[in-house]
């Protein structure tokens, strides 16, 4: 059975070896592979899935927002998030799933109950995010972004500059390629209590911002375990069993 992340660009996955050993972990004959995909050709290629023997696929950027668009269900999650990151594919339907809303909070390892939220970012895994965190009663959730209409869409409220919070969460793709934070103004944001980052490297070395939010004295929830716990949502969607999180995420441990 074959499972794989679709995004453009791809190479950075951390998901095949996550995911490969979680299968291995449970005793699976599955196989998860990294699926290159330009946006011009995303819907022609995740309909050629099934027939190529897919079960499900994950979605990473810049996808998300067209995931949810062909898929003939939706969970009521990624319904009122806008955007899916995983696709199961049974009975010659797709239906369409939102783990990120779920993988950050359980990331988060606390309630955001009663506590503010900044979110810097306004694309699907933002869209996640924020919906997260008002779910799960944050007293307030403002969003910044380059493009103020992008955040204003997003259903919290839209700042002009980033503002200080107990829980600061990067949802931009920056620090995934450079370490240049330069494009977002962290200046005023002073030292959250939380700070959580989306992006990852492939090597497990720490972004820019995990950088600037350890120096601010913040307690530093990187993309990994992020990314861990959205994958163990997706593997038990896909297989219907509890999955094997430390061996996961032994797998994509830095210090391993």
């Amino acid at each position: 059975m074959l499972t794989g992340v679709l995004g453009w660009p791809v190479a950075h996955s951390r998901s095949p070896a996550m995911q490969n050993a979680a299968f291995r972990a449970a005793e699976l004959d599955w196989r998860y592979v990294k699926l290159p995909v330009p946006p011009e050709l995303f819907a022609e290629t995740v309909r050629t899935l099934p027939g190529s023997g897919y079960r499900g696929a994950n979605v990473t950027i810049p996808h998300k927002l067209a995931a949810l668009d062909l898929a003939d269900e939706a969970s009521d999650a990624a319904r009122a998030i806008g955007a899916a990151n995983t696709l199961t594919f049974a009975d010659g339907s797709i239906r369409a799933d939102n783990t990120d809303a779920g993988g950050f909070l359980a990331a988060l390892g606390e309630s955001p109950r009663e506590r503010t939220a900044l979110v810097l970012g306004a694309g699907g895994a933002a869209r996640a995010v924020v919906w997260a965190l008002q779910d799960a009663g944050a007293a307030d959730v403002a969003v910044w972004n380059r493009t103020p209409q992008r955040a204003r869409e997003l259903g919290a409220r839209a700042v002009e500059r980033p503002e200080p919070a107990d829980i600061v969460v990067n949802a931009t793709s920056v620090g995934l390629q450079d370490d240049d934070l330069s494009s977002l103004p962290l200046d005023a944001i002073g030292a959250p209590a939380v700070a959580c980052d989306l992006v990852y490297r492939g090597d497990g070395s720490a972004t820019p911002f995990t950088v600037w939010a350890s120096r601010t004295g913040a307690r530093v929830v990187d993309g990994l375990e992020v990314l861990l716990r959205q994958g163990a949502l997706s593997f038990e969607i896909w297989t219907g069993r509890a999955a094997p999180i430390e061996a996961m995420r032994k797998e994509i441990s830095p210090h391993t």
